[in-house]
């Protein structure tokens, strides 16, 4: 015969469930804040955002590098180089017009093809580029948490493109 409940436990929510549900909204409200810096500068996404743009635009940079050295791999890397300028200009898209000139400016852009060490090998040079794709990849999957919602999704969405680039890179060499 079953035993009736205690009558020692009130009914409604339990102390546990009211400071989850607080510490869950606290949280919730840390994330969906603006500005970090009091509004005097640019916000932590729009810093993360510029970022992750002068990131793609160096990757688009080694992608070019060995494209030079090695035009024989053209036919396999132009699809997975249009897909890293697409990446750029998505995220460039959110930045403002001063922050790409920058980047350009500084050297991250197509033109910092030559800045990068391409080995004499083609394999070697592919898989440098699949090095240089998964360490991009696995930063941008680090970063998730410190941007904000629709920033994160462009970052994820982003880095498992740079990981299957990666995986491609790697495995169309065996």
């Amino acid at each position: 015969m079953p035993y009736p409940p205690s009558s020692r436990i009130p009914p409604g929510p339990r102390r546990r469930s009211l400071l989850a549900s607080a510490a869950g909204a606290a949280l919730l409200t840390g994330c969906s804040a603006g500005s970090d810096d009091g509004g005097t500068g640019p916000s932590a996404a729009a810093r993360a955002r510029a970022r992750a743009a002068r990131d793609s635009r160096g990757l688009l940079g080694h992608y070019d590098a060995v494209l030079a050295a090695h035009p024989g791999l053209a036919e396999r890397l132009r699809p997975l180089r249009a897909q890293v300028a697409a990446h750029a200009a998505a995220f460039e898209e959110g930045t403002t017009a001063t922050a790409s000139a920058t980047a350009t400016a500084s050297g991250t852009g197509t033109a910092s093809a030559s800045a990068v060490a391409v080995p004499a090998g083609e394999k070697e040079a592919v898989a440098g580029l699949a090095g240089a794709e998964r360490a991009l990849a696995d930063r941008r999957a680090g970063e998730l948490l410190k941007v904000p919602g629709e920033l994160a999704r462009l970052l994820a969405s982003v880095a498992a493109a740079g990981a299957a680039h990666a995986y491609l890179l790697t495995e169309g060499a065996r």
